[in-house]
Formats: C-alpha cells, structure tokens, sequence
C-alpha cells in the first residue's frame, strides 16, 4: 500500500501535540499515542562508518547465478557508505548488531510492557496464518497504552488477539529508521525511539513467540516505509555504486537481522524481502524535497537501481531478491520467503510482475504475498477470485498469502459487510493460500478503520468489529 499521511497524536505528560503518522495508501488521518521524549540520536557505528568499496563485498554475488539481460552504463554514485560483507556476518552477528545498539535509547527504553499474560502458551502448529500487522503498538507502549478485549477488561494485544481467532503477527523492519530522511528521524513524529531498527523489532518478535504466536517479518529494505511509490536505498548503502556490492550489502544486513531473531528465541516463520516490490527494490535516493514519509525522490544510478521497468533494473534487483532469500535460508532453511506486491487491480501488472519475477529470474522464493484494499479499487473479495485462481494454477510450487487487507470501502469506513470474514474464509479455501494478515488494527485510515477504538490514551476493543473474525 502506498504509505501516506495519518493524523497522529502524541503524548507528552498533560500535553497534546498534533503530528503525521505516514501510513496507507491516500492520505489519511487517525489519533495515535506517543510518548514524546528527548530524540535519541543515533550513533556512527563501526558498521556504518566503513568505506565503501566498488568491488564484491565479502564475495556473496559470485554465489549468485546472474540472469541474461541487457547491460546497462555504469553510473557512480557518491559518498562513503558501509560494505557490510557477507563474510563479516558468517559466524556471528558481528559489528552491525553493535550498530543497531545505538540505534535504541537502551533496552529497558525498547519495551515498557509487561511479558503478555499468554507467554506461558507453547508455540502452536498453524495450518493457516490468520495474521495481524501491529508493528505500532510497540510506540503505544511508550505512553503505558493499555487494551481491553470486547468485555471490556484489560488485556495484552497478543490475547486479546488470540481470543479472537487470530494466530500470528506480522512486523516491519527498517535499516536506519534514525538516519536522515529515515522513519525516526528527527521531527519525523517516531522520534523518540529508532522504532524498526533490529533491536526493537526483536525485542517485540520475542513477545510474538512468548504469546505463541506465529511471526512474519516484513523487511523494508530502506530507513522509511517501502512501497509503489518509492523503494529508498538506505542512507548506509547510498555509496555502493555496484548491484554486487549491493547484494552483499542486501544479504548481510539480512543475515545479520536473522542471526539475531535466531538468538533470541524468535526465528520467524516467514520473511518478506521487500516490501510492495511492483516497481522493483532499491530504486530511489532522497532529496532535499523528501519529506518524512519518503515522498519526492529521484532515481538513483541505473548500476544500482532495482526499477524493474528497465532491463538493467531487472537484473539489478534478481540479484537483491536472491541476496535476501539465501541469507534468511542460511540462518533457518524452514522459514518461508516471501516476495510482495500490491496492483491486484490490474491483473496484467501482476502477471507481468510474476513472469519476470518466476519465469525469467527464477528468484527461488516460497511464498507470493499481495495487498488488497477495497478502498484503493481492488474490488471486494469476490473480484480477486479469477486472478488468484490463475496464478495458483501457473505457479504449482508457490504458496500464497494477502500480506496486507482492511475490508473498508473509502477513508476511516467499513460498510460490516462481511468482506473482512470473506477476505480470510477466501483465501483459506484456495489451494496453497496459507495465510491473510489483516493491516495495523489499532489504525483507521483511507484503507479503511481499525478494530479497536481510541479512549483517551487507551484502546477498546470494537464489538461490532471483532464480530467478524471470532
């Protein structure tokens, strides 16, 4: 979805501030809690202050078998940048997670809560990924937000998600959300923490598994949001001026994020490698216009560019997307990669999509995840059917999922039409579809609102709403 402005609210003792939150496809505005607090600056790190070399880096894209297309001029690009070998990161975690340290406040600063009141659950076995992507309320906790279920007693999120059907979390990742033009950067309305850098989605995947629930990992591949309308190098990779170099890069910081969630009990079960990829990955760099959602961008050189809409962009992010997929399948074999896109309104984007993508490249991903939104045209459930049908039956070996659905029909509405119920009982039905993750509940936007309602600082589960799932 094309991640755009929320209203958003924050906190700081007995005063309100108004800020944007960037999230959804159109503009939209909805009331989130923060607690505002000195901005913790993030510090160079050994990783991030390494030169850059135009070679390999570490090797990795020798490993790589590199598709036929047509050669495009080399363009260099500018400044130092960190090489992040992928041989730096083949035994340990390396400097790079010394990085992400500095990058958190501290790690009493990363998560306020308490241990959810399900972390006694095992892990279950999950036949169908009912999912939710609540990547924001681990910012609520900040501000000590609390949650009650519909009976309106106090909760955790994971149970009272849990008592209502859903069995897994999805989590999104960025690189530097402190660098300039990232996610927290300064006056950005994320501020106060480096929220989706490694160590607070790790921090948060291990409640995840605490609740025995089963956890997606929607890597971003940039410092702010990813989507059609810009996939954002990070700021630490702006100076590779070689899509080998770039795969490296793309392959140790992958590596690196799952040696850590390996570590701390919480390997997920899929990993996104990229975040709405229809136009490619690793396209755009900011520029003084870029504002604190990624908006105004201009394209960075055609020797590293993934813009899928050029041949050498096609070569260019094969190699990103196989870098990523080894390096999850290095760490844990078992956890499914999954590629992602949205456009399922026009069928021959996906198609087109799919066959450069499968056919062409041969990226070995496991998984093929979309996002649907009846609010951005894609049509009710019902629509969807024909094309899910299609690529099912052309692509026997892949599993499929919905990375991204809210059901409503225009901003911050729902009709309760049931399209939500439909959107998940769809897909389960469908041969190989394994999953539908339901987009941020404790949001309401122009996708459409949320399944919990604000009262003050704290949010109230929404009977009517819940209604639909369990």
């Amino acid at each position: 979805m094309k991640f755009l402005k929320n209203l958003a609210v924050c906190v700081s003792c007995a005063s309100l501030a108004l800020f944007m939150l960037g999230c959804g496809d159109d503009p939209a505005s909805s009331l989130v809690f923060a607690l505002s607090s000195s901005s913790v600056q993030e510090s160079s790190s050994s990783v991030e202050n390494l030169s850059s070399s135009s070679q390999d880096v570490g090797g990795f894209s020798s490993s790589l078998s590199e598709p036929e297309a047509e050669s495009s001029s080399s363009i260099a690009t500018s400044s130092a940048v960190e090489p992040t070998s992928s041989e730096t990161l083949q035994s340990s975690s390396s400097s790079e997670a010394q990085s992400s340290v500095a990058e958190s406040s501290s790690s009493q600063a990363i998560s306020s809560s308490e241990t959810p009141s399900s972390s006694s659950a095992q892990p279950i076995k999950i036949d169908f990924y009912n999912g939710a992507d609540i990547s924001e309320v681990q910012e609520y906790e900040r501000n000590n937000t609390k949650f009650y279920d519909v009976d309106g007693k106090e909760s955790d999120i994971f149970t009272i998600l849990k008592n209502h059907g859903f069995n897994s979390i999805r989590l999104r990742t960025f690189v530097s959300p402190k660098a300039k033009y990232g996610y927290a950067a300064s006056g950005c309305g994320h501020d106060s923490e480096a929220y989706g850098d490694k160590d607070h989605v790790v921090a948060f995947a291990k409640k995840v598994r605490a609740a025995g629930m089963g956890l997606l990992v929607d890597i971003h591949y940039s410092d702010v949001w990813a989507d059609p309308g810009k996939q954002i190098i990070p700021e630490r990779w702006r100076g590779v001026n070689n899509a080998n170099a770039m795969a490296d890069s793309v392959y140790a910081y992958t590596k690196d994020l799952m040696l850590a969630l390996k570590n701390a009990g919480a390997t997920p079960d899929m990993v996104q490698i990229g975040n709405e990829t229809t136009p490619g990955i690793l396209i755009h760099k900011p520029n003084n216009n870029t504002d604190c959602w990624g908006n105004g961008v201009d394209k960075a050189a055609t020797s590293v560019n993934g813009d899928m809409g050029t041949a050498a962009g096609k070569a260019n992010a094969a190699k990103y997307f196989n870098a990523g997929i080894k390096a999850v399948k290095e760490v844990s074999p078992t956890t499914k990669t999954v590629l992602h896109i949205e456009r399922i309104r026009k069928e021959e984007t996906v198609k087109w999509w799919m066959g450069v993508i499968f056919d062409d490249y041969k990226i070995p991903a496991d998984v093929m995840g979309f996002s649907a939104y009846t609010a951005y045209g894609d049509g009710t459930p019902d629509k969807w059917k024909n094309l899910f049908n299609t690529i099912t039956t052309k692509y026997s070996k892949l599993e499929f999922i919905v990375a991204e659905y809210n059901g409503g029909d225009s901003d911050n509405h729902y009709n309760f039409d049931k399209s939500r119920q439909k959107t998940r009982e769809f897909v389960r039905e469908m041969n190989r579809w394994i999953g539908s993750f339901f987009w941020e509940p404790t949001i309401g936007g122009a996708w459409g609102p949320g399944l919990f309602d604000w009262r003050g600082k704290d949010l109230y589960a929404n009977a009517k709403a819940f209604e639909e799932f369990f």
